[in-house]
């Protein structure tokens, strides 16, 4: 037995409903093709892989794990966090392309593949294996026991089960699927690490699977990232501690459907921030007499990217000189500041840009479609044990 799908609230169904709409606001958006939407959806990839392992303790900057998309050597992160960086790149890549291949199987294979794509570079993990001892989860703060995951000899019959659980819809909605995909594989622990991460990789493959255009627009784990500490109170609330698959996990899909409203509130608002930021950018790089070529370069200055003379040539398929020139006519116009010695020179947004990013405005907060939860979570989550588990 697993976590089954529990019923639907009336709010869940408008929530729901909402994010629907956002979505097709999206696709209706995509069906054009405009010159950031590349852009946007690279990044949103960066921004997900950048959440999903600031969750476990591995921080990197936006552009260091943009880096990773292509392999590049990062700036700042060490190379420890960088492999495990990586690695989820690796596996979220595997994870995009399959979705979309009719000839694709997802079956237990294909799960304990990700895991090793995953952590292969740390074979002290066991990457692609399921675990053969007990594990326990620890609060790092308190060294407290907080879950116990069920018997390792139950494990391998849990994920056949949750196996044919993916594929199988029955009419549920995609994202309350691909939300009790993500609640299972983390409740079952299957692996001797990696458990989040699995979870979360699996959830977009889940999105991906069951249509949902554009995943990387879809992906909430950008939005966990930054709600870390909630994210864990609502497994802690859903798990009481150990493996209770009988539990409801009502406020777990409520707790998603808020974070997928909220993303794609987030994603609108990029959206509209990209078109306008590309509406200045033309005109200023006009009125300058710069190549259109830099537009792509100063709107990742805007976000916040460390530029890199190697990854513009790369990008843009100038030579190396010609990218120095670039460059150089970019610092000149107080567009870009470099930072550094020739060697490990970067450029980063100057006075210019900053002028800019005022113009185009600030960011749209998102409005919150469960006003009360944050309150019941706070709340649930210091009530300790309830009589469903007794």
């Amino acid at each position: 037995m697993i976590y089954d799908f529990p019923d639907l609230g009336l709010e869940d169904v408008r929530v729901l409903e909402e994010i629907s709409g956002m979505r097709a606001e999206l696709a209706e958006h995509l069906r054009a093709p405009r010159r950031w939407t590349g852009r946007l959806r690279r990044t949103a990839l960066a921004r997900a892989i950048q959440g999903s392992n600031s969750i476990e303790g591995y921080h990197v900057e936006l552009d260091d794990a943009d880096a990773a998309l292509d392999d590049e050597e990062p700036l700042s992160a060490d190379q420890r966090t960088f492999a495990e960086i990586r690695g989820y790149r690796q596996a979220l890549g595997y994870v995009l392309a399959m979705a979309r291949d009719e000839h694709f199987v997802l079956d237990a294979s294909a799960l304990r593949s990700m895991h090793f794509m995953m952590l292969a570079h740390d074979l002290g993990k066991s990457p692609g294996q399921y675990r053969s001892r007990e594990i326990y989860v620890h609060d790092e703060r308190t060294e407290q026991v907080v879950y116990t995951g069920p018997a390792a000899d139950s494990v391998p019959t849990l994920m056949a089960e949750l196996v044919s659980d993916l594929n199988r819809h029955d009419g549920e909605d995609a994202l309350v699927h691909a939300a009790m995909a993500h609640l299972n594989v983390v409740m079952i622990h299957p692996f001797r690490d990696g458990n989040g991460r699995m979870a979360r990789a699996l959830q977009t493959l889940v999105l991906a699977r069951r249509g949902v255009a554009e995943p990387e627009f879809a992906s909430i784990e950008e939005w966990l990232g930054a709600n870390t500490d909630d994210y864990y109170r609502v497994l802690a609330i859903t798990g009481r501690g150990a493996w209770h698959p009988e539990r409801d996990a009502s406020l777990w899909v409520s707790f998603n459907l808020r974070a997928h409203h909220m993303q794609a509130q987030t994603v609108r608002d990029r959206w509209r921030r990209a078109q306008r930021s590309y509406e200045v950018l033309d005109r200023l790089v006009a009125v300058r007499g710069l190549p259109d070529r830099t537009i792509d370069a100063l709107y990742s200055g805007l976000l916040g990217f460390r530029l890199r003379r190697p990854t513009y040539v790369e990008q843009t398929g100038v030579d190396e000189r010609t990218a120095s020139r670039d460059f150089k006519a970019l610092a000149d116009a107080g567009l870009l500041r470099p930072v550094g010695e020739t060697k490990g020179r970067h450029y980063v947004a100057g006075a210019g840009l900053e002028e800019v990013r005022r113009e185009v405005g600030p960011s749209t907060p998102p409005v919150d479609p469960y006003p009360s939860m944050r309150h019941e979570i706070a709340v649930r989550a210091v009530a300790g044990p309830d009589p469903q588990v007794a």
